[in-house]
């Protein structure tokens, strides 16, 4: 049975589902294997040898940088409209008949939990993740502190950890609540 709307709210969230454990493998790959990968042998800041590892930082830096602006923002985005767009299917069906039950009649919570979950990953990462990559991305040319330029990976990779458990936290939410109502949007899918 298909959904009655244009969109088929089922499709909505399963798509939305898995872009959220998207983002959450890339998050993990960026905090746990990537930022440590470009910190191997980091020289102490008062090495000779770390201006030079400082710089090359800075140069590598814009690679995850356009990762997460040109790949992983629209992910983030399309998961606030996705989870809301469940919300708001779910909440329609659930006001138009209450016969699906309990679980079904709260699913639209859920997915409204899940879209604010990607709508925190968008706000952090635009108020805290930006201007730590600004000052990475100054390293290779100076404009930044280069004795900072090991604390500055670090922090970031700290601060990535929300863009690592929200979407994690909306994906499992989500998909639970889809699992345990059998139902989006007033359409059974299982």
């Amino acid at each position: 049975m298909s959904s009655p709307s244009l969109i088929p709210t089922e499709a909505v969230v399963g798509t939305t589902v898995a872009m959220s454990f998207i983002l959450l493998g890339n998050a993990i790959t960026q905090s746990f294997m990537g930022v440590p990968a470009l910190l191997i042998n980091f020289p102490h800041p008062s090495s000779p040898a770390h201006a030079t590892a400082a710089r090359h930082l800075g140069t590598q830096w814009p690679v995850f940088w356009k990762v997460g602006n040109v790949f992983f923002r629209p992910i983030s985005t399309f998961g606030i409209l996705g989870y809301g767009y469940a919300a708001w299917a779910c909440s329609r069906a659930t006001s138009s008949t209450q016969a699906l039950g309990s679980t079904s009649n709260n699913a639209w919570k859920a997915y409204a939990l899940s879209a604010l979950c990607h709508l925190i990953t968008v706000v952090h990462s635009a108020v805290n993740m930006q201007p730590i990559n600004a000052k990475i991305d100054g390293l290779r040319e100076g404009k930044t502190d280069l004795a900072l330029a090991e604390y500055y990976a670090r922090k970031w990779a700290r601060l990535n950890l929300v863009r690592l458990v929200m979407p994690m936290v909306a994906g499992t939410v989500a998909l639970w609540t889809t699992i345990r109502a059998g139902r989006v949007g007033g359409v059974s899918f299982l």
